[in-house]
Formats: structure tokens, sequence, C-alpha cells
């Protein structure tokens, strides 16, 4: 709110550069709050995709998880106006890698009623298939 603030005043008194500076700050932050968003979307799809492939079972509640965390980081990650997508699909594959270790830990804490710890659980399944699988359903 701050920004906005700032940003009338600098075109009230017709600051032109300091009001395009504003705005190149006020679309990175919200750029980042879009992708701080896909990473908190992707450990629950991650975690959820790990406990399928541990316990080689699935529930509805597990489905509907995958299929929310799905949906909303394809709606996040699109650009309404401009088009296109916030993040790539390196990107994606880079933000899955680096939420795939929580996504692991949490996963260690929910399956079997945590018997295994996540170093354990990580001997279980194949990050590769999953990462791989998250990405595809993303990108469906």
């Amino acid at each position: 709110m701050e920004e906005l603030l700032e940003l009338r005043t600098c075109i009230e008194q017709q600051r032109y550069q300091e009001a395009l500076l504003l705005i190149g700050e006020m679309e990175e932050m919200s750029k980042e709050d879009k992708i701080n968003k896909i990473h908190s979307f992707m450990v629950i799809l991650l975690l959820h995709l790990i406990k399928q492939q541990v316990e080689k079972r699935s529930t509805r509640s597990w489905e509907l998880s995958i299929l929310t965390a799905v949906k909303n980081i394809q709606r996040i990650n699109k650009r309404r106006k401009a088009g296109g997508h916030y993040l790539t699909p390196a990107e994606l594959q880079e933000v899955i890698a680096e939420e795939y270790p929580l996504a692991l830990k949490a996963a260690a804490l929910e399956i079997f009623e945590g018997q295994y710890t996540d170093e354990q659980l990580s001997k279980q399944v194949s990050q590769a298939e999953i990462e791989q699988q998250a990405l595809e359903m993303i990108e469906a």
C-alpha cells in the first residue's frame, strides 16, 4: 500500500522516472508473491505423490489435495493479460527440486505414522519419478 501512495505522489508531482521505478518494484513484488505461492502448493503436491508411491495406495483426500495443488499452481503461474507463464518448465523443475526435501520431511511425519526418517524414506521412493510426475501434471 505504501508503494501505491508513493506512486501517486510521484505521478502528481510529474516525477515519472521515479514512478516507473516504483512500478518495476511493484511488478517484481507481485511476481515474487506468485512464486512463493507456487512453492507452497508444490510442497503439498510432492508430499502426496511421495505418500502414494511409498504406501502404494491413494485416498480421496490425497487425490483432492493433488488436484487442488496442481490447479492452483497452474492458475497462479498463468499470466492473465500478458499471456504466457511466470515460470518456465525449467524454472518449475527447479522449484520442484528445491521443495522436494521439505516435502520428503513432511511425508516422513505422515507415512506409516512417522515410522521412517526422511533419510530412510528417501531410499524407498524415486525422487526422479516423483519430480517428473509433478512436472507432467502441472504442464497437462
